[in-house]
């Protein structure tokens, strides 16, 4: 779930949050709320707050689209994060190219340091999803696999579909 500036800087985020929780009755280590760099340097100081609240509850916490926004790897240090998402923008030209390779290579290397999982987006081919398992990216997620569809088609695709890569999201 994307989480925005303004949703981060709600006082009762973290209420909100348990509350969908509990409605949903969804235990909190099944989600993962993303934000982008920019989300938390507009607010240092808060982010790792809300965020450490959040993460004591069990909820993962995903860097959506890294890499492309502020960039600042202090971040990695100092806010509790689980994930980090590598942009489109380095996968769409990563099995033609060997430059977007070694960007993600270089992004694997960093978040395998700081032990966090990481995700490739954009995964649009076959081709793409495969140099990505080579360089040891942990899952990919993008219209290769399926397109947005409502969750009740999801249930489907999965039941009838069990050729999905395991590495995928």
């Amino acid at each position: 779930v994307n989480l925005s500036t303004r949703q981060l800087s709600d006082p009762l985020l973290l209420n909100t949050v348990q509350s969908a929780l509990a409605n949903a009755g969804l235990d909190a280590k099944r989600l993962t709320l993303e934000i982008t760099e920019s989300t938390v340097m507009a607010d240092v100081t808060n982010a790792f707050r809300v965020l450490t609240e959040l993460r004591s509850i069990g909820v993962k916490i995903a860097i959506d689209d890294f890499g492309t926004g502020y960039s600042s790897l202090s971040l990695l240090s100092e806010i509790p994060v689980d994930t980090l998402k590598i942009d489109r923008s380095f996968v769409t030209g990563v099995a033609k190219r060997p430059e977007p390779a070694r960007l993600i290579r270089a992004i694997l290397l960093l978040a395998s340091d700081f032990g966090l999982h990481t995700v490739a987006e954009g995964v649009e081919e076959r081709d793409q999803d495969e140099v990505l398992q080579g360089l040891g990216c942990q899952a990919s997620q993008g219209f290769y696999f399926a397109r947005p569809m409502p969750a009740t088609q999801l249930g489907e695709l999965l039941e009838r579909d069990s050729c999905i890569p395991m590495g995928t999201v």
